[in-house]
């Protein structure tokens, strides 16, 4: 499952984090497209996309956002209704992976929030070539787990997750944003033990 928008509400402590890598920079804060950018985006994809034309910044926000540490704004986080108990659920009846387009919080995030016993893997985006929406993330996680694509799921929030679930064959479940064009759909995490069930 993804990490932002179906783990935890996390836009808050995103857009702080890029709006302190721009500050740094000597730049104003995101604004519109850019800050609903930041939830589906990893940081390379998203600096590229809007500062992709400016060289010398772009590797100046790239060097910043490398270096920043994103200790301060865990505490912008808020887990998911239900967060742990869901999980501790989940856990019992299936192997458990994170599969993010975050880069050095992907396992600092399970960490912080002590949800490291829930999830037997955590990949992003430094652990695989590409990032979402290629499928590179959902292949690692068959992989290691020797599953076929016909036996997994992954639980996202964003466009970007539907189209990586797609490109690797597994079944999709949308949450947020993306639910109402995915067949498969919850409203809210808690529901998806039993959608799990009805499903097996």
């Amino acid at each position: 499952m993804d990490c932002d928008g179906v783990l935890f509400d996390s836009e808050d402590a995103n857009i702080a984090f890029y709006n302190e890598v721009l500050r740094r920079c000597g730049e104003p804060p995101m604004l519109g497209a850019e800050q609903v950018a930041c939830h589906a985006l990893a940081s390379a994809q998203l600096f590229v996309k809007y500062y992709g034309d400016r060289p010398e910044l772009l590797a100046r926000m790239q060097a910043t956002a490398k270096e920043l540490d994103y200790g301060p704004f865990y505490r912008l986080m808020s887990p998911k209704p239900l967060l742990r108990s869901v999980l501790a659920e989940l856990r019992s009846g299936y192997a458990m992976a994170m599969a993010t387009n975050r880069g050095q919080t992907t396992h600092g995030v399970l960490g912080h929030f002590q949800l490291e016993t829930y999830f037997d893997l955590a990949v992003g985006v430094l652990d695989v070539p590409r990032p979402k929406p290629h499928p590179d993330m959902l292949l690692h996680c068959l992989e290691h787990f020797s599953l076929r694509a016909d036996e997994a799921i992954f639980v996202g929030d964003q466009a970007t997750d539907a189209e990586c679930a797609q490109a690797a064959g597994l079944r999709f479940v949308g949450i947020g944003p993306v639910a109402a064009v995915s067949p498969l759909r919850v409203a809210e995490l808690a529901e998806l033990p039993a959608l799990l069930a009805r499903l097996a």
